[in-house]
């Protein structure tokens, strides 16, 4: 029993409390609900089947703005996400990791159409996006105003956002991902399939088998199921691999 929410805390809330059997989750979301940190009281009792794919941090400015590093957004205009978004905790940790208060930036607080529409028409300086590769609003945004906008390094904010949360990492999105941008390094947010510990380790061992004989399928649906791969199914510190997982994996891997 799965059902889509708008966000990785609210899919971690229910696989913890029985809601849901299966929740999908950014790799942070899911490291603050292990710890019992940020949005979460006390620690839940969930491990990850497998980590999918990455969500590329696509931090995108207008050439206009003079928007160098992610410490120029003071007294800009920037688009943060959708409120509650993966988007929004990376948007937010990054102004924070950059010495930057809430109050030296205008955060426009809109979903992906709305804000490639102020990127477009000038309305917005910056944005920030937390997603798969290609994200088709980025492909429109660089396909019809590609010599407008350029993509930031964000690389050098590794350290201060690992000391925020343990699981960001650094890794290249390539050139030629979106129309006329070369390749750039950014800040890379693993998503990871949650489970209750508590769950059946047979069931587990079967679900995480399912997900990677069907990958094929699922790349069909996004490209990005392209990133399930056995030598980086392992999830994050201090996410714990399920047993059950283990043990498929174990297998799959003979």
């Amino acid at each position: 029993h799965t059902r889509g929410t708008n966000a990785s805390v609210d899919n971690v809330r229910e696989v913890a409390s029985g809601v849901s059997d299966v929740g999908f989750s950014l790799a942070d979301t899911a490291a603050d609900a292990v710890n019992g940190t940020a949005d979460f009281e006390e620690p839940a009792e969930i491990s990850a089947l497998t980590r999918i794919y990455d969500n590329y941090t696509q931090v995108i400015v207008r050439k206009d703005a003079n928007i160098k590093s992610i410490e120029d957004f003071k007294g800009k205009t920037i688009s943060t996400g959708s409120p509650k978004s993966g988007t929004e905790v990376i948007a937010n940790r990054l102004i924070e990791s950059a010495g930057l208060a809430d109050a030296d930036v205008t955060k426009q607080r809109l979903d992906l159409a709305k804000t490639v529409d102020g990127m477009k028409d000038g309305t917005i300086d910056g944005m920030v996006w937390s997603g798969g590769l290609p994200t088709a609003g980025v492909t429109d945004l660089f396909t019809s105003n590609g010599g407008d906008v350029e993509f930031l390094d964000i690389s050098a904010l590794e350290g201060q956002m690992k000391e925020l949360n343990p699981v960001y990492e650094v890794a290249e999105i390539p050139a030629d991902t979106y129309t006329g941008a070369g390749a750039v390094k950014t800040i890379i947010t693993p998503n990871v399939l949650m489970v209750r510990n508590d769950m059946d380790e047979g069931t587990q061992c079967a679900l995480t088998k399912l997900i990677f004989e069907k990958k094929a399928d699922l790349e069909k649906v996004h490209a990005a199921a392209k990133g399930i791969k056995l030598d980086t199914a392992m999830p994050p510190e201090p996410i714990p691999l399920a047993p059950g997982s283990q043990t498929a994996l174990d297998e799959l891997q003979k």
